[in-house]
């Protein structure tokens, strides 16, 4: 029976080679395949392929309801450019938004 220890070791030993090639590549599939089967199932990490999560803040305004149902990294990203123009633009009231950031 082949413990969790050597796996673990048979692993190591794979990662280290300096050429690997596709046979070790291989064996590592199939290592880590063996150990994956090894743990339980509530330690093995659930993946989710749901869609992001989307952002919702609503404070009444033109620009809360615009960004309704968006993407965070969307948001972010807009938000971003406006920053940067703004530290051109106005750098004391970019000085103040960093500041209560």
């Amino acid at each position: 029976m082949i413990t969790e220890k050597e796996l673990l070791e048979a692993i190591a030993e794979c990662q280290g080679q300096r050429n690997p090639n596709s046979s070790t590549c291989m064996k590592l599939a199939s290592f880590y395949t063996i150990l994956d089967h090894m743990k339980p199932k509530e330690e093995v990490p659930q993946y989710s392929f749901a869609m992001p999560p989307t952002f919702t803040y609503d404070s009444g305004t033109e620009f809360s309801d615009k960004i309704q149902g968006m993407d965070i990294d969307e948001i972010l990203a807009v938000i971003d450019e406006l920053m940067t123009t703004l530290m051109v633009v106005n750098p004391r009231l970019y000085a103040g938004v960093m500041r209560r950031l």
